[in-house]
This record gives structure tokens, sequence and C-alpha cells, in this order.
């Protein structure tokens, strides 16, 4: 389950490229102050893009990412098979994500941790979901099954989008499965990051 990600590129760069897409983007809150991270890690308040009020629009704003759980523990991954999630979807940016690799055995307690990055763009956007809590608003990456460019590390991913399917994503109109998927294989570029455990006591759903 991704518990860190990363966006170095600058959000001037990202509203363009949306307004080339032809998606226009609201900053009802002003422009976020969006400073290059390596690591963002789970409580962490980070950009993402909800709903627009009309097809084609969306709303640019800092949220944290993941709610308080069941006993406190965050929910920060959700998993998407057989759910819509209605008008609470959310584009989640990055420019890359890590994942750790399955543990051999139940012991292991250190594990590789990748980087995936995506080949044919700087940036991308991850699949995601928002909601109310009592502090505010957060929100959640969603999971699936691997596909064949991570499930030689790990058995689950969160779910890249294509761009081409990012106004369908945030359309509640469009039904999810017909969105959410894997990219063809290829599409992401993989190297080891070293000397990294995984997080530990948080909640993936």
């Amino acid at each position: 389950m991704c518990n860190d990600y990363r966006l170095e590129v600058d959000i001037a760069s990202i509203a363009e490229d949306f307004d080339n897409l032809q998606i226009k983007l609201d900053t009802p809150e002003g422009m976020p102050n969006v400073p290059a991270r390596e690591d963002i890690r789970i409580t962490d308040m980070a950009p993402i893009v909800r709903s627009g009020e009309a097809r084609g629009q969306g709303a640019l704003v800092n949220r944290r990412w993941s709610w308080p759980g069941p006993w406190g523990k965050p929910v920060y991954n959700v998993r998407a098979e057989g759910r819509g999630f209605g008008s609470r979807r959310c584009l989640v940016l990055c420019d890359g994500f890590y994942e750790f690799s399955d543990p051999a055995d139940a012991a292991q307690t250190r594990l590789d941790k990748w980087l995936f990055t995506l080949k044919d763009h700087r940036w991308f956007a991850m699949a995601g979901v928002w909601r109310e809590y009592e502090a505010g608003e957060a929100f959640a990456l969603l999971t699936m099954d691997a596909g064949p460019d991570v499930a030689p590390y790990h058995h689950r991913q969160i779910i890249p989008l294509a761009r081409e399917s990012w106004t369908d994503w945030l359309d509640a109109e469009v039904p999810a499965e017909q969105v959410l998927g894997w990219l063809p294989a290829g599409s992401l570029e993989v190297v080891q990051v070293y000397g990294a455990p995984p997080a530990q006591g948080a909640l993936g759903l």
C-alpha cells in the first residue's frame, strides 16, 4: 500500500497542463503554496483537484492526506473494487509514488523501497477520494490489485490515471469501473530507493 509519494513539479506548470487538457481549474482558496517535496507522507497537506460544478471543471485545493479511522489510525488508502465514490472523487497530484516490496516472511521488518514514475510525462494524477472529518477535509488514495508494472514488487497498487481519463474521473456520472484500471504495461519506470523502512501503525482500507 502506498504511504509515501513525491511532488517536485511546480504548481504553475501543473495548472498550465490542466489548461492544455481543457480542464478549467478554480482556486477557491487561492493558489496553493506547494513546495517541492521528495516525500509526502501520511497526514501531510498536499494538493488535490476535486470535482467542479460542471464537467470539465475542477477545484485545486490543499488537503490532508488521510483521515482518522477506527481506533485513531489514519486511513490513507481505500480499496477501489466495487465502489463508485460519487462526487467525492479527486485527482491527487504527484510526479512519483513509492512502494515497498512484499515481505518474504511475516517477521521481515525492513523492506526494499521503490520509486515509480511515469515514462511519458513529468507528473501525473492518482485516483483519490475525499471526505469531511471533524477537523476539515482529507483525502485518501485508491488502490487495486497490482498491474504488470507493479506486481513484481507489491501485490496492490495505487491507480495512476491516464490524462484522457481525468475529466471522466471528476464526473460523478461516469461509472468508476469505466475509469479505474491499469496503465499499459511499460508505462511506469521504477528505481530502487535504499535505506528507508515502511511506515508503521497506519491503516489502509
